[in-house]
């Protein structure tokens, strides 16, 4: 998108203008997430592999997630991660 704008071609004096667009791709799923089965009291690594870096947000239902000692969330370049930790039933 920094890149848009009206660029010149000039030689001597003559020259030609055009205008350029350019649109963000959109972000797109290359990994989705995987349905997962643990025990109660162990930890849960989910993740997801985007097409192109962005931000991302965790919920469970319509609660949003927030990092805790519970839930700890990393963005390593396109791969969103959320760790879970001491599951309990109410988690699932």
């Amino acid at each position: 998108e920094n890149d848009a704008g009206d660029y010149t071609c000039v030689c001597g004096d003559k020259q030609s203008t055009a205008s350029l667009a350019v649109h963000a791709l959109p972000v797109v799923f290359k990994e989705e997430l995987k349905n997962e089965e643990v025990l109660e009291g162990t930890s849960v690594s989910l993740h997801c592999e985007l097409s192109k870096a962005a931000p991302v947000q965790w919920k469970i239902g319509s609660k949003v997630l927030k990092a805790s000692d519970k839930y700890q969330m990393r963005q390593p370049g396109t791969t969103a991660e959320l760790a879970i930790h001491d599951l309990e039933v109410k988690d699932a």
